[in-house]
């Protein structure tokens, strides 16, 4: 139970910046607008967030395992 909220503590951390990088990394506003204007943008934040939600998945996945063989080596 512990690992899970620290896995959750830990994404909350990395998401609460990415609205920061956002901001920052739009210049050109023309674009943004045109891509919120099409409905792209929504697209764009679709695979964004699963991509993420990939990664994350493939680690807690990997973590397992790796516990699971760590256990089995110790006994």
């Amino acid at each position: 139970m512990n690992r899970v909220i620290k896995y959750l503590a830990t994404i909350l951390l990395m998401l609460s910046g990415l609205d920061l990088l956002a901001q920052t990394a739009i210049e050109n506003k023309e674009s943004a607008a045109l891509l919120h204007q099409n409905g792209q943008i929504y697209l764009v934040v679709l695979v964004l967030v699963t991509i993420f939600a990939g990664i994350i998945f493939f680690l807690i996945k990997l973590e397992r395992k790796i516990n699971k063989l760590e256990k089995n080596l110790e006994s």
